[in-house]
């Protein structure tokens, strides 16, 4: 899959480094317009699966607040899978029980993308594409996959269509997926031309 790389600027808050130029729809865009820029786009049910302990409040917290705002565009449902289910001590057995967990979760047709830190490098305008792209593909449903403390496992690995990363930076699973929702959030703002991106 080729990801495309577009910048919205809404409003007046353009980029001295690049002249902007108003397209059709009344917004500034930075090169190009965005792939799927007011056109409908079909709203695959987003499933995110997180590895990890119990997530504190806060968290919890916020990550139900973006889960709120995004079922405005498409269903989500908020997975958690046990970190260590057999309590390894062993390292290599504690990623296979947790990435056997996670394939009996994922479906066939499952468009699945792998957060990684050596995953691809994603603008908040590419994952909007991202999900335009899952949608035009014939998927049932976009599945997210935070992994627990030590990566993720052989088979999701293979099975993933594509890895991400969220940030140069490690993140924890509680931190991944708090930057997770707010940016599947922020992609659909971008896909609807709304006024959260700035």
């Amino acid at each position: 899959m080729r990801l495309h790389s577009c910048m919205l600027v809404v409003g007046m808050a353009v980029s001295l480094s690049a002249p902007a130029r108003k397209a059709d729809s009344g917004i500034l865009i930075r090169g190009r317009q965005c792939k799927y820029a007011g056109q409908s786009v079909k709203a695959l049910p987003v499933r995110i699966l997180t590895v990890g302990k119990r997530r504190s409040k806060g968290v919890q917290l916020i990550v139900d607040e973006y889960i709120e705002k995004l079922k405005c565009y498409c269903p989500v449902e908020d997975v958690r899978i046990r970190s260590n289910p057999k309590n390894s001590s062993d390292i290599r057995a504690q990623i296979e029980y947790e990435d056997m967990a996670i394939m009996h979760l994922i479906r066939s047709n499952d468009w699945v993308v792998m957060l990684d830190e050596n995953g691809l490098d994603l603008k908040s305008e590419q994952m909007a594409d991202l999900i335009g792209d899952a949608g035009s593909m014939g998927a049932s449903s976009l599945l997210f996959c935070i992994g627990g403390p030590y990566g993720h496992g052989r088979q999701l690995r293979q099975r993933a269509n594509l890895s991400i990363k969220l940030s140069s930076l490690v993140l924890n699973h509680q931190v991944a997926l708090v930057v997770l929702v707010e940016q599947l959030y922020r992609a659909w703002t971008i896909l609807k031309g709304q006024r959260y991106h700035h």
